[in-house]
């Protein structure tokens, strides 16, 4: 599953459906299904200081009993009747079970489900069908006994229940999606979505990962709906008590856990394409929507067989459908057979989808599509080992799309997107490991988070470079073959990596998954000679600061070393497993800089001393440091000023020598951060003075770059154009939001032309210009993006508005854009980015939208309850905060409106609140002279900033540094700017539509 991340029922039994089923009895494998008791506790971080932690301890989860092991499906027989009108379903299942030990009771899994009758049939007619005489529900635990009036004897049966069940609105289990027809009318599809634990919502099961069985399912549905599984259809007739009913029926899937069963109901066309190695692909849109299907179908055809020759094991269904499914939590799910998508993360529109949505469909579909292989045909035996399946399709998707798209520059992506991401939530005391113990069902969509997935493919990647790809492809390919159908644990898959590198991957992986936090890598060196001698310690990088304590952790860290002589090659590989060491460097002249992490692959942030840093340093400024390595050098010193090992005023310094950089991701990432810096400031009186740092930073790429593609850009063709139209986007959206007076006035005329329809914004601008003219508007400009929204055909046209919503400026406006969040008019899942549209986009905004939330709690707990976007919600809300007392306010309402699965995002969100309340108070001052001086009359070229520093040795930058300088516009030079970009605006917009449909092509 990609993330972007109950209440009991009575219902009335209209009629039951017994159908006949053809059963396959297999022969299941039973897996060591212990029983475990997990106990959990929950740390609250309240600060005593900012610089140094305490916590409390939350409520104490009780123990949890995995279900017992006395009676096991080896088949599901499930034929479900869905009511799209009445938003309710009839089912029955009959299961054919093996009973190892006798017992009068089986206990199952069950939840928001009644069941009506319930019986057991021993195997060949032995002994009559035993009724069940009552079903205890234990509604915490999501479970259910049904209880016999005598003993259910050693052996095979079958187990018939009959149940009713709702078509919720929880976008969980079996439920309700909205949609409307070509004409306009409301309709809706009945749907699944079950990972982590929610097929108990569908039908009684044992809903366990490692409890697989076969299923044969059939579903009785209006004859006009299309009605999906995950294997291929072999029968359809019409139903014989209603004639406008069909009973549709699917063939036997595999051997498989309940999570990745999935079936759809509902009004769909559909492109169709077949693999290289004959696999059918289909991709099923909304109706009259078939067109929009073609690119994930591109993707899917290239992908498999990418896969299959990776893993050299073949994909092993007929089919392979993709779905876009209207109402849908997560990004999209990997169900065996029937993936499952958001409509963004699916359709593209050759005309009106922009580059990073192409991009966003691609790594999705790659995410996906891995599971069918790592998830689907090896499972992991329990949630712990979550991030198996996470972490390893979050890493291969961007492989595969590498494979596909080579111009995407997709690996550079991934540190800023993954790597950096999982850094930043790593470094706090509230992370968790990423193998973390999980029993109750409430606690699993917790891990569901930046450490399952970007640090789980962050650590893939580097053990990946650590064996090499010959060796790993090895390895994947022992352990799928030794483990398919099965389950399997992390230590499963190190062993079969150590037996075909030879390398000892327990022990060096096992420092990274089964203890929180990371190292930071501290560098100094000495030449002797010809030798460089380096001088390499590692201590746990904290958020607040280096780790000091006695019980310190260490890693075993892979360490690769380049130098000048050639940025792009790997001079030595060492294994750092003490806490420090020397290493020498032969045959290396003085004057040669020596880069640690080339590629930025090891999860570790580095601290270099002052003559080390200052030699890197101008591979900045003439681009000889890698565009990775440039990206990862300025990360990890903001982080570093961040946690109070540096000032920030020498981050700022160092940003600026990026003002010629060319590469996307390195301005993406720069940008970011920007962001994070301009949000704290919000709490100060000079945050304008950032905005004008922010526009002199990105004035001079901006004009570079103009507002429309230059003739010859992106030549040969796909080499360049779709990065250069990520980075257009990115650049003009900064500048736009930061009061840039040329990009303002050019984004008003086009934004007017586009609402006229005399000139339609191409796609990559339209959320640059919508943020710009949003930011300085007012409720004339509101209203008419509204309209556009109303207006919008396509999805990923509203989600682009509802984005950039909360950029508007006026109290009473901003509170106009919360209501409508929760209107009729957005999506239940995308009411959260609204929601974090306006908290990130201002102080006003942050404090409306976290008063908002509170307001509406109990709607929006309703609306989330248990899922993961009831964290993203909380996240989005309040981690901004950078005042002590918000910390405390966060912390005391979630005591009393209790949000179980996310209590750690709540923990998060209060450390991060306290850390920026620390970092505000220690750098404010320093930070506002620094600006203060830069835009002091006659110093448009800033003097040499003085010596980089640090709170405590070593120093990061010495003395001697060479000056960093931003040209300061006159007012003169903005005027011809303008005019600059107004001579941009006259070429024709198909150009740009072109390009798209030429990429969307390849």
């Amino acid at each position: 599953m990609l993330l972007v991340l109950g209440r009991r029922v009575s219902l009335s039994f209209v009629k039951r459906v017994i159908p006949q089923y053809p059963v396959l009895l297999s022969n299941p494998i039973l897996q060591d299904l212990r029983t475990i008791k997990f106990r959990v506790i929950h740390s609250s971080t309240v600060f005593a200081s900012a610089t140094r932690q305490n916590t409390d301890t939350m409520p104490e989860r009780r123990p949890f009993v995995r279900l017992p092991t006395d009676v096991y499906p080896v088949n599901y027989g499930l034929c479900l009747k869905p009511d799209l009108i009445d938003f309710t379903f009839e089912g029955k299942l009959e299961a054919i079970v093996k009973v190892n030990l006798a017992t009068n009771q089986i206990v199952m899994n069950c939840a928001d489900i009644d069941i009506i009758t319930a019986s057991f049939v021993p195997e060949g007619g032995e002994g009559e069908e035993i009724n069940a005489t009552g079903f205890n529900y234990q509604n915490e635990d999501e479970k259910v006994t049904l209880s016999f009036p005598s003993a259910l004897q050693k052996g095979s049966g079958t187990l018939k229940i009959d149940f009713v069940g709702e078509l919720n609105d929880k976008m969980k289990g079996f439920y309700r999606s909205k949609y409307a027809t070509p004409a306009g009318e409301i309709r809706y599809a009945a749907v699944t979505q079950f990972e982590a634990t929610d097929a108990r919502r569908a039908f009684p099961c044992w809903d366990e990962p490692a409890i697989k069985a076969t299923f044969d399912i059939s579903l009785i549905v209006p004859k006009d709906r299309v009605a999906l599984s995950n294997m291929n259809v072999i029968d359809r007739k019409p139903h014989p008590e209603d004639d406008s009913l069909l009973e549709v029926k699917f063939a036997t899937t595999p051997i498989m856990s309940t999570y990745l069963v999935a079936f759809v109901i509902g009004e769909y066309d559909f492109v169709e394409g077949q693999s290289s190695d004959g696999v059918t692909v289909r991709v099923y849109t909304p109706t009259g929507k078939a067109e929009q299907g073609k690119f994930a179908l591109e993707v899917a055809v290239k992908t498999l067989p990418f896969y299959n020759d990776y893993f050299n094991v073949p994909y092993p269904l007929p089919k392979i459908d993709l779905i876009a499914i209207a109402d849908f939590a997560a990004g999209a799910m990997e169900n065996w057979g029937l993936v499952t998508y958001r409509e963004t993360a699916l359709l593209i529109d050759p005309k009106n989808s922009c580059s990073s949505s192409r991009q966003w469909v691609a790594l999705v579909v790659g995410h996906e599509l891995a599971h069918q292989w790592f998830g689907n045909l090896v499972t992991m035996e329990w949630w712990t080992h979550l991030w198996l399946n996470e972490g390893f399709a979050s890493w291969i998707e961007y492989l595969c799309v590498d494979h596909c798209f080579p111009d995407y520059d997709i690996w550079t992506q991934f540190v800023s997107a993954d790597y950096t991401r999982a850094l930043d939530l790593d470094a706090l005391d509230n992370s968790h490991p990423i193998e973390v113990n999980v029993g109750h069902p409430s606690e699993v969509d917790e891990i569901f988070d930046a450490i399952s997935y970007s640090k789980g493919a962050s650590v893939i990647r580097m053990l990946h470079n650590y064996i090499g790809d010959k060796d790993f492809r090895k390895g994947m390919h022992s352990y799928l073959l030794k483990f398919q159908h099965r389950n399997a644990a992390t230590e499963d898959l190190w062993d079969c990596l150590e037996q075909a590198s030879g390398k000892p991957i327990a022990l060096v992986m096992s420092s990274w998954t089964k203890q929180m936090g990371f190292p930071i890598i501290v560098v100094d060196q000495e030449q002797q000679g010809d030798d460089r001698i380096l001088k390499i310690s590692q201590k746990k990088f904290c958020a607040s600061g280096p780790h000091n304590g006695e019980d310190c952790p260490n890693w075993m860290v892979p360490i690769s070393i380049c130098t000048g002589e050639d940025p792009g090659c790997t001079k030595l590989k060492v294994l750092l497993d003490s806490p420090e060491t020397t290493i020498t460097i032969n045959n290396i002249s003085p004057d040669q800089w020596v880069k640690i992490n080339p590629g930025t692959v090891g999860f570790y942030r580095i601290q270099y001393s002052s003559a080390m840093l200052e030699g890197l340093l101008p591979g900045i400024r003439d681009l000889t440091l890698l565009p990775v390595d440039r990206l990862g050098l300025q990360n990890d010193l903001f982080s570093l000023s961040r946690a109070g090992m540096i000032s920030t005023v020498e981050v700022l310094k160092l940003m600026e020598a990026f003002v010629n950089e060319p590469n996307y991701t390195v301005w993406s990432d720069l940008s970011c951060n920007l962001g994070v810096l301009s949000s704290l400031l919000s709490h100060t009186d000079f945050h304008e003075e950032i905005q004008e740092f922010i526009r002199d930073l990105f004035t001079p790429i901006g004009l570079k770059l103009g507002w429309e593609c230059k003739q010859g850009e992106g030549e040969p063709p796909g080499a360049g154009g779709h990065l250069d139209a990520l980075l257009r986007g990115l650049v003009l959206g900064k500048l736009g939001k930061a009061g840039h007076k040329p990009t303002l006035e050019e984004a008003r005329r086009r934004f007017k032309d586009h609402v006229e329809g005399k000139q339609i914004l191409s796609a990559d601008l339209r959320s640059p210009v919508y943020l710009t003219v949003l930011k300085h508007g007012d409720s004339a400009t509101l209203d008419t993006m509204l309209k556009l929204h109303k207006q919008a055909d396509m999805q990923e046209e509203k989600n682009r508005i509802e984005r950039v919503l909360g950029a508007i400026s006026a109290p009473d406006l901003i509170q106009k854009v919360l209501t409508f969040a929760l209107s009729e008019d957005v999506r239940p899942q995308d009411t959260v980015s609204v929601i974090g549209g306006v908290a990130g986009s201002s102080k006003h905004g942050r404090k409306a939208a976290w008063k908002f939330v509170k307001d509406n709690w109990e709607e929006l707990h309703n609306r989330y309850q248990g899922g993961f976007l009831i964290s993203r919600l909380i996240k989005l809300s309040v981690d901004g905060f950078a005042i002590d007392k918000m910390a405390a306010e966060v912390k005391s309402f979630f005591e009393s409106h209790q949000a179980p699965a996310a209590e750690r995002t709540v923990q998060q969100c209060c450390e991060n609140i306290l850390l920026n309340a620390a970092w505000l108070k220690r750098d404010a001052d320093d930070i506002h002279q620094y600006l203060l001086k830069r835009k002091a009359p006659g110093l448009n070229n800033p003097a040499p900033p003085p010596p980089f520093f640090q709170r405590g040795p070593p120093c990061i930058i010495a003395a001697s540094a060479p000056p960093f300088s931003v040209h300061r516009w006159t007012e003169s030079e903005h005027t011809q700017s303008r005019l600059n970009f107004s001579k941009r605006k006259n070429t024709n917009d198909d150009d740009v539509n072109k390009q798209a449909k030429n990429l969307t092509k390849r």
